[in-house]
């Protein structure tokens, strides 16, 4: 982990390096035009910030890695939100495969959820950890490659965590029976816009609400650009739907600003490419048919209602916890959510940055993660870690 003056050094030498590239752009160069001008007369008008949050981690990636922060005026405050879902997997459900693999049941899993950790006493725990003390833990790519080594009879289970964008790659094998018996799925589906409607009435609750969403691209191709009409409605909050190209995301900031220049916020799909008002069809009827939605608990965040997927009744042949009689909730669900200090809560939901948390870059890095925060290549700390980008 680079020291403070590095990534300082570092910065200053990439943004330089980043302004070159992007004045290089004819259309970034323009957009970034747009943005100093409506910034300007936001100021003339009295507004001295307006707070964007991206939600999805592949664009707080796409704005630390490119220096947005550092091209575009300092009125504007990006702030990222709750879009990783390994850093919002509760620690039970892990320490749950944990205990599972050391019982010798087979547990399949994402690379980056095993290096996650959780407390446990004054240890911390990780997947590869347990399997280093001889559970039976394995790596994959995908659910698909997960039922085709399951295909072998032996007792499985994976650990199905993700947003909407992964729910249709359980949900349409367990439909169409491609799923062996013997491989159950220990669900951990969250859903995007619950939990961004609890961000936004977090925000709320403080000295300065958000302005403008950056809606993720990835999830909005399966649910749709208008499952974020509620956020201009509702919430008066300027909203784009963006895709993950540095000039996506300067056209999202534009298109917030003279929103809010003008006093009326909208819903605005940038993203048009790939992503439709209704989103993909047949994936939300596969999801509706094979999970239902449930209160479900976010790491570090709590209960945030009707944002999680459980197996329906007609599938609870493959539901791990119905197998194993495992608690959804048990009462101490968030015993072992963060260390002492740890700030990847408050992170995840734009309350802080990575900078504010004092294990960051110290006893927490990239190398020697302590929160989750720290593990995932979309966990906001990872992110500004291996940027090395100022903010």
């Amino acid at each position: 982990m680079a020291s403070g003056a590095e990534l300082e050094m570092s910065s200053s030498v990439s943004v330089r390096a980043l302004k070159k590239v992007f004045s290089s752009s004819s259309a970034c160069r323009k957009v970034l035009g747009v943005i100093e001008s409506l910034c300007k007369r936001l100021e003339a008008k009295g507004i001295t910030r307006v707070k964007i949050m991206s939600f999805c981690g592949t664009h707080e990636w796409v704005v630390t890695h490119y220096g947005i922060r550092s091209v575009v005026p300092k009125i504007v405050e990006l702030v990222a939100g709750p879009g990783c879902p390994v850093c919002v997997t509760p620690s039970y459900v892990i320490k749950y495969a944990i205990d599972l693999s050391l019982r010798g049941v087979r547990v399949f899993t994402f690379g980056d959820m095993a290096r996650v950790p959780i407390g446990i006493g004054s240890s911390r725990e990780t997947l590869l950890g347990a399997r280093a003390r001889g559970g039976n833990v394995e790596l994959v790519y995908s659910f698909a490659d997960a039922v085709e080594r399951a295909r072998d009879g032996r007792e499985s289970v994976f650990l199905a965590i993700g947003f909407e964008t992964t729910a249709p790659s359980y949900s349409i094998p367990l439909e169409r029976g491609a799923v062996p018996k013997n491989l159950s799925l220990l669900s951990v589906v969250r859903l995007t816009p619950p939990v961004m409607r609890y961000a936004l009435e977090v925000h709320r609750g403080i000295s300065k609400p958000v302005d403008g969403v950056i809606a993720p691209g990835h999830v909005s191709t399966v649910i749709g650009s208008d499952a974020w009409r509620f956020l201009p409605e509702e919430f008066g909050v300027a909203t784009v739907v963006a895709g993950f190209e540095p000039l996506d995301v300067l056209i999202a900031i534009a298109k917030i600003l003279e929103m809010v220049l003008e006093g009326v916020p909208q819903l605005l799909n940038e993203y048009r490419r790939s992503v439709k008002p209704e989103g993909n069809r047949l994936a939300k009827e596969s999801m509706r048919r094979v999970f239902r939605e449930v209160d479900a608990l976010w790491r570090g965040i709590g209960i945030v209602p009707r944002s999680g997927y459980d197996l329906r009744e007609e599938y609870s042949e493959w539901d791990a916890y119905e197998r194993y009689s495992l608690e959804k909730l048990p009462r101490d669900a968030e015993a072992h959510d963060h260390p002492p200090g740890c700030l990847c809560s408050k992170i995840i939901l734009g309350l802080a940055k990575p900078t504010d948390c004092p294990h960051f870059g110290k006893s927490c890095s990239p190398s020697h993660p302590l929160g989750p925060c720290m593990v995932s290549l979309e966990g906001t700390c990872r992110i500004w870690a291996q940027g090395a980008v100022s903010p």
